[in-house]
């Protein structure tokens, strides 16, 4: 659901420091919120106060969220510190491999390149055939 920052109240947080907002800033910018905040349903934030900062420093006024309803505040508490206690940052190696990965994806290699060019060929020269039937 589609929520105007402005209504989104913020409770007493476990989270004290966000860190720099400058990459998540960027992140928006170029993709959009992938992940939606959470609130309850009185719009008091759950999960996400590091998106939902930098989406204010972007000037955004309204951003999608995620209701969830009859909560205890135990159980708010327990997926706040969920949130965020459950990530697992990639380790050395598989971030490596996916930059990699991406680069060639990029810059794809010449025989790569032109299985590309003949596959778009072949592809429109049987969409051509297949309209005229």
């Amino acid at each position: 659901m589609i929520v105007p920052i402005e209504k989104i109240k913020i409770k007493k947080r476990v989270r004290q420091d966000l860190g720099q907002l400058e990459d998540l800033k960027e992140s928006l910018r170029t993709y959009g919120l992938l992940n939606p905040i959470t609130l309850n349903s009185k719009y008091e934030l759950i999960a996400g106060e590091r998106r939902l900062q930098a989406a204010k420093q972007l000037g955004w006024t309204n951003i999608q969220a995620n209701i969830v309803d009859n909560l205890t505040d135990i159980e708010q508490l327990e997926m706040e510190l969920e949130e965020n206690n459950q990530r697992k940052e990639f380790t050395d190696d598989e971030l490596l491999e996916g930059y990699k990965r991406l680069e060639r994806l990029k810059h794809p290699g010449f025989f790569y390149r032109i299985y590309l060019f003949f596959k778009k060929l072949f592809e429109k020269i049987a969409s051509f055939f297949s309209g005229r039937k």
